[in-house]
């Protein structure tokens, strides 16, 4: 069986700034790419907020730099996904691939979040060209235009609230005939005059030539007066929540009702000694990139000090 000194379960930029990390501390980092080399940043197209970056990147450039990056450093960087792990022993036992056994003295998990789609067709088929799941990513391109936002919750109102400061119009599509947001949210999106509540929608598709021109809606869809409507947008944003890829980690991990893993405050140790927790699986409050590129980094750090005082 092999063993490692320090293993890194995810590919976002949490688990490629751990890697940077630990290969400079002469940990040997592994690290694992899971399902989708890259994370999120990948499906985003140009990313603008990133230091260092003054002309944008685009986010599967920004992730290639930071493979190799922890490649040149000496990071081992291999495909596979974790199917089981026995944090119940020591060293911490990973199984990838249900096939390979592999013994950690320390683990990073930074597996990331995956952001929750309706499942129309048209999400995938205008993905990059109008449809984006973050607003504080992309809102920037939709400056003076008209946009939409899916979703009735604390998320779908503060991105609302946040396109509202941008763009021209912002239509919020809410199923209910209520929001779910907390009261505060609630008179906000209310007191922001370009902002249009829909209530009672849903969303049946996109349409646009070259990218998102238009949405299809089915106002109170299975009532007598149900009716279709067509509204005019320029970009559509989903923001009825995220799901923090934690599943095989639960066992032994302590997650908050959500499935995010919680960390001890202000670091990013979980319950178990020698495990860690980087990027938005770890974060449900500002999942962007520099922040858990931030997170990777203590990370990565945590568990070269464990090391040293387990020896």
């Amino acid at each position: 069986m092999e063993r490692v000194k320090c293993l890194i379960i995810g590919s976002g930029p949490a688990g490629y700034t751990a890697a940077i990390y630990a290969s400079r501390a002469n940990l040997s980092p592994v690290l694992y790419e899971g399902i989708q080399p890259g994370g999120q940043l990948t499906t985003t197209t140009e990313i603008e907020n990133f230091p260092g970056f003054p002309d944008g990147i685009t986010g599967t450039e920004l992730m290639e730099k930071m493979r190799s990056q922890a490649e040149r450093f000496g990071a081992e960087i291999r495909i596979g996904m974790v199917s089981s792990v026995d944090f119940g022993v020591t060293p911490k036992q990973v199984t990838i691939d249900n096939e390979t056994t592999i013994e950690a003295d320390t683990v990073i998990i930074a597996t990331g979040a995956s952001a929750k789609y309706l499942g129309l067709p048209d999400e995938q088929k205008y993905a990059g060209m109008g449809v984006s799941a973050c607003a504080t990513c992309d809102g920037f391109f939709y400056r003076k235009k008209t946009v939409a936002v899916v979703g009735g919750g604390d998320t779908a109102c503060e991105e609302a609230i946040y396109l509202a400061g941008l763009a021209k119009k912002v239509y919020l599509v809410v199923r209910k005939p209520f929001l779910r947001a907390s009261k505060i949210m609630q008179e906000r999106v209310a007191e922001t005059e370009n902002i249009e509540v829909l209530y009672e929608h849903q969303t049946l598709g996109l349409f646009g030539e070259n990218g998102v021109e238009g949405v299809r809606l089915v106002k109170r869809r299975g009532e007598t007066d149900e009716e279709e409507v067509n509204l005019a947008i320029d970009g559509f944003f989903l923001a009825i929540g995220h799901h923090p890829n934690s599943d095989v980690f639960k066992n032994f991990v302590e997650t908050d009702e959500l499935g995010y893993i919680k960390t001890e405050a202000g670091t990013p140790k979980t319950n178990i000694e020698g495990v860690f927790a980087a990027g938005d699986v770890a974060d449900p409050h500002y999942r962007q990139a520099i922040t858990a590129a931030a997170s990777g980094c203590r990370a990565a750090i945590e568990a070269e000090r464990y090391l040293k005082s387990s020896k």
